[in-house]
């Protein structure tokens, strides 16, 4: 499992863990906390994905030297 794939297991499990309290401020708790790991998801895939496209450009640039 890649950090992407715990981030997005941690949020699943604070929205499972929202949906089985009764207490209403307990609830908002899990949500944030689980709208925080789905951020965390996206900037880490965010980063990769402009990783990918520095790679490719460095690639491109020691190819057409």
């Amino acid at each position: 499992m890649n950090q992407f794939e715990i981030y997005l297991a941690n949020a699943e499990a604070q929205r499972a863990a929202a949906e089985s309290t009764a207490l209403a401020n307990r609830r908002e708790m899990h949500l944030r906390s689980a709208e925080t790991w789905e951020t965390m998801a996206a900037a880490l895939r965010d980063t990769a994905g402009r990783a990918l496209v520095n790679e490719a450009a460095k690639a491109a640039l020691k190819t057409s030297a």
